[in-house]
């Protein structure tokens, strides 16, 4: 298993950058594949088209979400992995520290940069285009 570790600052607030993942619109929109999101605790996710789907374990509005996460090409044997990601606020607007924890060995690569790729890529996007 490994975990993988990012930390982004945006030139936005934490609250926007909490939207841009909670927000069942907004993720789609971003990702440009279907998401279903629920705010509680509790609550399932789904991402990605049915790709990822997960359960929240906590959510701290503006602050923090913590996710069960598995991806439809794991193999049943494979526990779900753990995805934390906070919302801290810095000068110029917010860092969020990503981890991704119990991440299959065969996976990690693919994820880590997926992350970048269909998130923070498209955040930045985003918001330089849409304002804060």
């Amino acid at each position: 298993m490994k975990t993988i570790i990012q930390k982004i600052k945006f030139k936005a607030a934490p609250n926007v950058l909490f939207e841009l993942y909670m927000d069942t619109k907004k993720h789609s929109l971003l990702t440009g594949a279907k998401a279903v999101i629920s705010r509680k605790a509790g609550g399932e996710f789904s991402a990605h088209g049915g790709y990822c789907w997960g359960k929240n374990l906590a959510v701290v509005p503006n602050n923090m979400i913590v996710q069960t996460w598995r991806a439809a090409d794991w193999l049943k044997k494979d526990m779900d992995s753990i995805f934390i990601l906070t919302f801290e606020p810095v000068k110029g607007g917010a860092l969020v520290t990503m981890v991704h924890a119990d991440v299959p060995d065969q996976h990690a690569k693919h994820l880590n940069q997926g992350w970048k790729d269909h998130y923070w890529k498209h955040w930045q996007s985003y918001l330089k285009n849409q304002g804060r």
